[in-house]
């Protein structure tokens, strides 16, 4: 059953034909959030969707043009009449080439790139942009959310994966186009594997995805826990970040004992990265971040203090503002031109 959620103001075309919009697209593991924004970044329609769980390349294009179109619809227009479309992914970017490759998340994954911005912008007749999914929402919350009181900062995107983002000060540091992998920094060498194939990754133990298999695993092992029941009642085919926060609230052991992991994990690796760059704040995002945000902020964030060189200067860890539309919106204020 295809699930979506539209939101915005119809009926007013002819005040919209006289705004500058432009379109966003945060494509992730189990969603598709689409926005469409004026020059300031304001929210004038939004979109959600699931992303194809089986899909193709082309199929999640596909999926992301439908988000897009009806997020336009919802702001009163359609595709068309956008000055332009920016899609934030996970992978490996070429903004260049407007191709994403090396997706292990989205759909059945793919490693060939896929000229995503071509097949897209022929979709909508608009030219589309390419970004990183998290420094792009990352770049939104510097901006307009979480991150407006600090010169630098480090944005951890805990969702499906956990992805990372970093403005020195004042300026995105995207490195040679893959800087700010906090997930794929190594916590424990040789320990549980991850899904980019390597051993001891932070996203093998603080991904979603990875602890949904390591849920699975324990089940066949027999284990006992109320995630897969969760997960049917709702109709679900993977644990989203809403189940897993039932279960935590129900003090599912099995959830408890993850999320418990994920924790130390994620404060031992976020600490070495603070150690290395000093940054002034750490900014939660993603659908577990967002969801989870409030109450698990805290908890990372003295997780971190044992393993902070200059512990008296601990960076604050803060949850993303815009929420789960940071993404979606960075993405639009990537194709937007600079201001004159």
């Amino acid at each position: 059953m295809r699930e979506a959620n539209a939101v915005g103001s119809r009926g007013k075309a002819a005040e919209r034909d006289t705004l500058e919009c432009w379109g966003g697209v945060d494509l992730g593991g189990t969603k598709i959030e689409a926005v469409v924004v004026d020059r300031a970044g304001t929210v004038l329609g939004k979109m959600r969707q699931p992303t194809p769980a089986d899909g193709e390349p082309g199929d999640v294009v596909r999926a992301i043009h439908d988000a897009l179109e009806g997020a336009a619809h919802a702001a009163g227009l359609t595709s068309r009449q956008l000055l332009g479309v920016g899609v934030g992914a996970p992978g490996a970017v070429n903004a260049n080439e407007g191709t994403l490759g090396h997706v292990s998340n989205v759909g059945r994954g793919w490693s060939t790139p896929y000229p995503v911005a071509g097949d897209l912008g022929a979709r909508v007749g608009r030219p589309v942009v390419l970004g990183n999914d998290v420094q792009v929402a990352v770049a939104a919350e510097y901006r307009l959310g979480a991150g407006r009181a600090f010169r630098s900062l480090l944005g951890v995107w805990w969702g499906t994966g956990v992805g990372g983002g970093l403005v020195l000060d004042g300026v995105p540091w995207r490195g040679r186009g893959a800087a700010g992998e906090v997930g794929h920094m190594v916590v424990k060498p040789g320990g549980a594997r991850c899904g980019c194939g390597r051993r001891g990754c932070l996203e093998a133990y603080a991904g979603r995805a990875s602890m949904e298999r390591r849920a699975h695993k324990a089940v066949r092992q027999g284990e006992t826990t109320i995630l897969f029941d969760l997960m049917r009642k709702k109709g679900r085919t993977r644990l989203t970040s809403s189940i897993w926060a039932r279960a935590l609230a129900q003090e599912d052991a099995l959830a408890t004992w993850l999320f418990g992991r994920a924790v130390r994990m994620l404060g031992a690796g976020l600490a070495s990265a603070i150690n290395l760059l000093d940054v002034e704040a750490v900014v939660l995002g993603g659908g577990l971040g967002t969801r989870l945000g409030p109450e698990f902020a805290g908890r990372i964030h003295e997780a971190m203090r044992p393993h902070i060189f200059v512990p008296e200067r601990q960076p604050p860890v803060r949850v993303a503002e815009l929420g789960e539309l940071s993404g979606a919106i960075g993405a639009a204020l990537l194709a937007q031109p600079p201001m004159k």
